[in-house]
């Protein structure tokens, strides 16, 4: 009989054991988190700090409460947080204001060191961290079932990220597979402009809907270090995106101007002839579109591919 609880207990870890390797138990959730280490994260925390911006809102969608926060920029749409406490910006925290808040689970990214740096001081003073890897789409799933799983709420991953996934699913699937327009996604900030390969958050989008990036095969010459107009105009690309970052818009712009606009060839590349020289919206394109890439990607599809996608 042992060997059949047993059995019954392995097929009920397997059946629970889904494709980002997430297992459910009665009181915790084990995965593999942002570090590349297996976890064990207790279920339904009461007193929880997130400090990356684009995961508050993934959290509070799966069911989780905050008793404190990153500062995000206004950019971030960010309903039901007025009150909750702020604990620093990003780059920039209070380990102080943390430890007072006496949080059960603090959420961090992967991806930022000023994050990272905060977890030895955390775990001393018994403080659970859950760290998540926020890049492509597929991370936002994992983060949305791991956040449901933590706060016993599966149900709501279904209604949120399972429809966001089939919605997206079907856009990529309708996207032509010839005939596909070359690309060039430029990446600006007040200090420098550069190109975004198809191994970035937004170039990804573009990717999965089979235009071809002309900064993939660009051997560095569209980095910040040399941005190579020579390059683009001997793609001559049939779009020109602009995926912006800051809030001085004023400046960003001068620096288009500055070190593309300016350049006599520019208005001669069929992209810019054509009027399809584009912005992209900051909510959707330079910050995580978590729930909204459905939206995210039929509006470029929409773009792309203006007879498939009416």
């Amino acid at each position: 009989p042992t060997a059949n609880v047993e059995k019954a207990a392995e097929d009920f870890i397997n059946s629970e054991t889904d494709e980002y390797g997430i297992k459910i138990y009665e009181d915790t959730v084990n995965f593999i988190d942002g570090r590349g280490e297996e976890v064990h994260i207790k279920k339904e925390p009461k007193k929880t700090i997130v400090l990356f911006a684009s995961f508050i809102d993934i959290w509070m969608k799966q069911g989780g409460e905050l008793i404190g926060m990153v500062e995000a920029s206004e950019e971030y749409n960010l309903p039901g947080t007025e009150n909750i406490p702020t604990v620093g910006k990003q780059g920039s925290f209070s380990l102080e204001e943390i430890i007072a808040l006496e949080p059960e689970l603090v959420i961090l990214s992967a991806n930022t060191k000023s994050q990272m740096e905060l977890i030895p001081a955390l775990e001393s003073n018994n403080i659970e961290v859950l760290v998540m890897d926020y890049k492509f789409k597929e991370d936002y799933f994992k983060i949305a079932k791991v956040f449901a799983a933590v706060n016993n709420k599966k149900e709501l991953f279904q209604q949120e990220a399972g429809r966001v996934k089939e919605e997206t699913q079907a856009i990529i699937d309708k996207a032509p597979k010839v005939d596909n327009p070359k690309v060039l996604i430029i990446f600006a900030t007040k200090k420098s402009i550069s190109a975004r390969t198809s191994d970035t958050t937004v170039g990804e989008i573009f990717f999965d809907l089979n235009a071809i990036n002309i900064a993939d095969s660009s051997n560095d010459m569209l980095s910040d270090k040399n941005f190579s107009m020579e390059k683009i105009l001997e793609e001559d690309p049939d779009f020109i995106f602009v995926q912006s970052m800051g809030s001085d818009l004023e400046a960003i712009q001068e620096r288009l101007e500055m070190d593309a606009e300016s350049n006599p060839a520019w208005s001669s590349l069929q992209a810019v002839k054509n009027n399809r020289y584009i912005a992209l919206a900051k909510d959707l394109y330079t910050y995580k579109a978590n729930d909204r890439y459905a939206e995210a990607y039929e509006n470029v599809a929409k773009i792309l591919y203006p007879d498939q996608f009416k």
